[in-house]
């Protein structure tokens, strides 16, 4: 949830605002508020909510595009995987910290194009269906407390090696990398708001960070510019619509998870090529926020990343050249217990904050 504003709105009410004679000022807050929206991301107890969340990489390897054309100098392969996440609030607090509980109801990944013939059984990342976690939100929508998160992406690492392999530890291809990247950052277009208490004005921007999933191991972030594009009605009710554009970061935070330690190989054809560089990456994305209802109802990502790979020397003389077309989709669905949209008088005054928009 986002810091609500009626309580400021109500603080900076108790003082008349006068001029420099003392007599009463023209109160213009109130007119500044009807011009803005206020973008929540609210839980209610007992109502669990679901999201479809989705990746698909289209992948294509150029073995050497300075080299004269050739049968086999490009490869094409894709990669996609899809869960099913349920968030059922614990304990709400519509000022402070929530709990809830997220529950992995389905997962999927497959992959196909390349040596599908090496490919190395079940993915790691199906090994969280089924699993459960508690997130802390606070008040601004921000994930406070991701434990138990980080300890699930790590044990899906665990689960991505080998089991009597020789020659050391090695890495079966993965996709926990889109799993965190569609379940860490799932409000980030909301909870990245700088100053949610004042609202948004059309045209309004701020910044964050993203992850870059890829198919080779590659710790990358990309830059987001977030940018508020007003109203759009949908089946639901009005949404807010948020925009981002994207483009290669030049660092990453240190506190993302990391789903692999200590020294290893990787399996296959990203295992064979590296060091990898970075050249470039652009792309946009969009987001719906419920104002009403005051949750993330649809969402969509998509860019693409130019990298350049090293061959181990072998007296090959080669620079791959590596484009990656990625789509990352979290979309909410629709409730499948009719039960959890009946709200007594008294729970929803325990666990739902006034929406400021209605004083719009």
């Amino acid at each position: 949830m986002l810091v609500i504003t009626a309580a400021a709105a109500l603080i900076a009410g108790c003082k008349t605002p006068t001029d420099g004679e003392g007599k009463v000022a023209e109160a213009t807050a109130p007119a500044r508020d009807r011009s803005r929206v206020f973008v929540t991301v609210d839980f209610e107890q007992g109502r669990t909510l679901r999201y479809r969340i989705a990746s698909r990489r289209a992948v294509t390897l150029d073995w050497d595009p300075n080299a004269p054309a050739a049968k086999n100098r490009v490869e094409h392969r894709q990669e996609q995987m899809e869960t099913i996440v349920a968030y059922a609030p614990v304990e709400v607090d519509p000022y402070g910290v929530s709990t809830l509980r997220a529950t992995v109801e389905s997962i999927s990944a497959s992959r196909s194009g390349g040596p599908v013939a090496r490919s190395q059984g079940v993915d790691a990342v199906e090994s969280a269906r089924g699993k459960s976690f508690l997130l802390r939100v606070d008040a601004r929508g921000r994930i406070v407390d991701v434990n138990e998160l980080r300890s699930l992406v790590q044990e899906m690492g665990e689960n991505a090696f080998q089991t009597g392999a020789r020659g050391g530890r090695i890495k079966n291809p993965d996709m926990i990398g889109d799993f965190v990247a569609g379940v860490w950052f799932l409000w980030d277009g909301a909870a990245t708001i700088p100053l949610p208490a004042e609202g948004l004005a059309i045209g309004q921007t701020w910044t964050s960070q993203l992850s870059v999933p890829t198919p080779m191991v590659m710790r990358k972030a990309r830059d987001v510019t977030y940018r508020f594009n007003g109203i759009r009605s949908g089946p639901r009710g009005a949404a807010a619509v948020i925009e981002g554009t994207y483009a290669l970061a030049d660092s990453t935070p240190a506190d993302w998870p990391v789903p692999y330690s200590g020294r290893f190989r990787v399996a296959g054809t990203f295992g064979f090529l590296g060091p990898y560089e970075a050249l470039s990456l652009e792309g946009m994305g969009e987001e719906l926020y419920n104002i009403q209802a005051g949750r993330l109802e649809q969402r969509r990502q998509t860019y693409t990343m130019q990298i350049q790979a090293s061959v181990p020397p072998m007296g090959i003389e080669a620079h791959p050249h590596i484009t990656i077309e990625q789509t990352l989709i979290a979309e909410l669905l629709e409730e499948q217990n009719g039960k959890s949209e009946i709200r007594s008088s008294k729970s929803e005054t325990i666990s739902k904050a006034p929406n400021p928009n209605d004083r719009n």
